[in-house]
């Protein structure tokens, strides 16, 4: 959809640099009218804790750590990793800056993509794909005008994908000569750090395995996106860890055997309104992913389609479902799809295995079955689905205590 929104004449936009006015005209298509705003809070501390632990940027905050967080102490600089989505994972530095930028919500947890708070170097940074730097009333929200910023895009040394951003905010110096460049050395010392740590673990995956302890075989030519916000490809007895965006890619692919256009990929994937260069470049990414590590998978073009089969667990869990086979679904459900992917496809997936498994359990399964289901975080607060499972437990079920315990709590 193309960006119509004229710019409004009084704020000066033809001074504007060229990149900040084109993220002002995005920023207005979306968002509407200038407005101060915080930033919504996508986790709270534990749901943090533990998406933190798995991201690839982990590994490299210890680089991160030596080379900006220790320095910035008592400068008034805040140092801030976030992920691919603008979505701020780690927010260290100056203590007083800390204190500041929370009143701006400027802090971990927060959501500082372009499409949510406006042109910032963190979010336009990811949506141009390269350094930004913003200097105060160039900003779209106008709480954040006393602040500057610089941001890097840091990238998967394999792929080239977008892994997330690390940044600079504070004062004028957060936009000073050398900051660009100290933050570009940043990022290339995290990015060396990754591939060393990538090439390390294909050793130990290359070294001979013990045959005191028999390996688990790995499933064959498929894509587990249950319980996971990283998506993990199965392919020829390999395994490999897919970012966010590849995943939701991957995943309409895999659902769509015959093909999509870049058109209906990009409505599956992205939000509405995001210009097709996106997924043309993401693509370019996942086949050079894919021909490193599983070649066999690389997708076709007009339209994007894979050359083989690949199972979606997902699918897996439906299909049982269809069957009747209610234990077996269960059994390969870990929880919802991709549960912090925004993108409308996997958003619809989501739903509809959800509801499919929850009606499938409800409406035929054995009482053993329910009750494995009922310890599912998502069915923990489900009053109809513990009524139906003591309706079903014998009057003399030791079980049944615990369901009417947990029932009266929840009614209560």
């Amino acid at each position: 959809m193309p960006l119509t929104r004229p710019l409004p004449a009084q704020h000066g936009y033809d001074q504007m640099r060229p990149l900040v006015r084109e993220s002002w005209r995005r920023s207005l298509d979306g968002l509407g009218a200038l407005a101060a705003f915080s930033p919504p809070v996508v986790w709270e501390s534990r749901e943090l804790t533990e998406f933190r632990r798995d991201h690839p940027l982990a590994s490299i905050m210890p680089v991160i750590t030596k080379l900006l967080v220790a320095p910035s102490h008592d400068t008034g600089l805040l140092i801030a990793v976030g992920d691919e989505h603008g979505r701020l994972l780690w927010v260290e530095g100056d203590s007083a800056a800390r204190r500041h930028g929370e009143a701006i919500n400027f802090a971990q947890g927060a959501d500082w993509s372009e499409t949510v708070v406006g042109t910032s170097a963190p979010g336009t940074a990811l949506v141009l794909g390269r350094s930004v730097q913003i200097v105060g009333q160039e900003h779209f929200n106008p709480a954040v005008h006393s602040w500057s910023c610089t941001a890097v895009p840091v990238r998967d040394p394999d792929s080239g994908a977008i892994l997330g951003i690390v940044d600079i905010t504070g004062g004028p110096d957060a936009v000073g000569a050398n900051t660009l460049s100290l933050v570009q050395a940043t990022v290339a010392a995290a990015e060396a750090q990754l591939r060393i740590d990538r090439l390390e673990r294909r050793m130990v995956r290359a070294a001979p395995a013990s045959t005191s302890a028999p390996t688990k075989p790995l499933y064959r030519d498929s894509l587990q996106i249950l319980g996971r916000d990283q998506g993990l490809l199965h392919i020829a007895g390999e395994a490999l860890t897919l970012s966010e965006r590849h995943t939701e890619i991957l995943t309409m692919l895999a659902l769509f055997p015959h093909g999509l256009t870049a058109e209906e990929l990009t409505e599956k994937v992205y939000p509405q309104g995001t210009s097709l260069t996106s997924i043309r470049a993401e693509m370019v990414r996942l086949r050079k992913l894919l021909l490193a590590n599983a070649p066999s998978l690389v997708p076709e073009s007009r339209p994007y389609r894979l050359p083989r089969t690949l199972v979606v667990d997902a699918e897996q869990v439906r299909n049982y479902l269809d069957r009747g086979a209610h234990r077996l679904a269960l059994n390969i459900y870990k929880g919802q799809v991709l549960p912090r992917s925004a993108a409308p496809g996997l958003e619809a997936i989501r739903t509809r295995v959800a509801i499919q498994l929850r009606e499938g359990i409800l409406n035929d399964a054995s009482p053993e079955v329910l009750l494995a289901y009922l310890q599912l975080p998502e069915a923990a607060d489900d009053v109809d689905a513990w009524r139906t499972a003591l309706r079903l437990l014998p009057p003399r079920s030791p079980k049944r205590a615990a369901v009417v315990a947990h029932l009266e709590a929840l009614e209560g």
